[in-house]
């Protein structure tokens, strides 16, 4: 039998990363699970386990302690007997109307987290995998980093730029054998957009695991969850009058 692809996943606690970890493991992944909330990894941890038989090793981190995301790297390598990819999921989104009380400090950490966050991890990741000779970098982003949207621009500022920062990875290691996964996401059922007064075309967050997990099993280089209609909305939203994404 091949071995079972090891993958650090960040962000894992909760919302998408949580859903994502079972259908990972329901493919047969063994996980490093990351995340500021230590007894919820262990929790799910043990359910991975449990429910798939896989591998899942609990790794606390804060994305903004950019030195810890060098460390956690190497600890999953580590505990897993090997590292094969990585999956930067961690995120954070605390919209608000900018000038409001406080706004600034709240846009500050969303990209300390959302972009900062991600890229140390990928950074440190891409040194691995580039000694090693193999690996898969893989960044939750989200369709809101197409266009940015309303009261929530540190967000779609912080997605607009993994963006970016992934297609320049992927052509900086075109000649590699490395892989690179850019997943945009649209409206998926967690609590990180649960306020928001629209979410159209919303999807139960176990189906958008599910098609991030396919997407990540076959090392898609771009891939919107679900593909209709967010991979012509996708492309499409940077298109739209202002005066309609005002209404959003």
């Amino acid at each position: 039998m091949p071995a079972a692809p090891r993958y650090l996943l960040t962000g894992a606690s909760s919302g998408i990363g949580e859903a994502l970890a079972h259908a990972l493991a329901a493919q047969g992944f063994d996980l490093a699970l990351a995340a500021r909330r230590e007894d919820a990894l262990h929790n799910l941890a043990h359910s991975l386990r449990e429910r798939h038989g896989r591998q899942a090793v609990v790794l606390p981190l804060d994305v903004t302690d950019y030195a810890a995301c060098k460390d956690v790297v190497g600890l999953a390598a580590h505990a897993l007997g090997g590292l094969d990819g990585i999956i930067a999921n961690a995120g954070i989104a605390q919209g608000g109307r900018s000038g409001s009380e406080g706004q600034f400090e709240r846009d500050k950490l969303t990209l300390e987290t959302n972009l900062l966050g991600t890229i140390a991890c990928l950074d440190a990741a891409c040194a691995l995998f580039r000694e090693q000779g193999h690996g898969h970098l893989v960044a939750i982003a989200s369709v809101a980093g197409q266009r940015g949207l309303p009261r929530n621009a540190a967000y779609s500022a912080s997605k607009a730029g993994l963006i970016r920062y992934m297609e320049a990875l992927r052509a900086e290691l075109h000649h590699t054998t490395l892989a690179t996964s850019l997943i945009l996401p649209g409206y998926i059922d967690t609590p990180l957009n649960a306020s928001l007064r629209s979410r159209p075309f919303l999807i139960p967050v176990e189906r958008g695991a599910r098609l991030i997990a396919r997407h990540i099993d076959r090392k898609r280089a771009l891939a919107y969850v679900p593909g209709w209609p967010w991979a012509i909305l996708g492309r499409l939203l940077p298109l739209l009058p202002t005066a309609l994404v005002a209404r959003l």
